[in-house]
């Protein structure tokens, strides 16, 4: 297992929290400074199915228009070294409506380090919906 660095750790959280503002000023192309070509996001628990490859991430934010959030927030960032040298990262996301109604989410993600840096290969997003229940 590798140890990752307290620069490892800043990156990685930076990359996590970017995510909200690209996705929310509507750059999905600049998703690929976060995520790999060959990404697997998996919205299934809020009806989108599991999405495979930036191309698919990028056609669904732009499906979904107006119904996008207009802010998407993180917080509660923790990481998990692994013994394949990835990254486990999990965080809680809210989203705010523009009728202002919010959602929580658990976003579950693997980072990997990789040429261009650390980017994340696998995300799954748990809506959360009821109190006290396991993601």
């Amino acid at each position: 297992m590798m140890l990752i660095t307290m620069d490892d750790r800043i990156a990685i959280t930076d990359l996590i929290n970017l995510h909200g503002h690209l996705t929310d000023r509507g750059d999905f192309d600049g998703l690929a400074t976060l995520f790999t070509e060959d990404v697997v996001y998996d919205v299934s628990t809020l009806g989108g199915g599991e999405l495979v490859g930036l191309a698919a991430v990028r056609e669904a934010g732009l499906a979904l228009a107006d119904a996008n959030p207009v802010a998407h927030h993180v917080t509660n960032i923790v990481l998990r070294e692994t013994a394949d040298g990835t990254v486990s990262a999990l965080s809680k996301g809210f989203g705010v409506m523009a009728d202002g109604s919010t959602g929580s989410v658990t976003y579950e993600d693997t980072v990997e380090r990789t040429a261009a840096g650390w980017r994340i290969t696998h995300r799954i997003v748990r809506a959360r919906r009821r109190p006290l229940q396991q993601d």
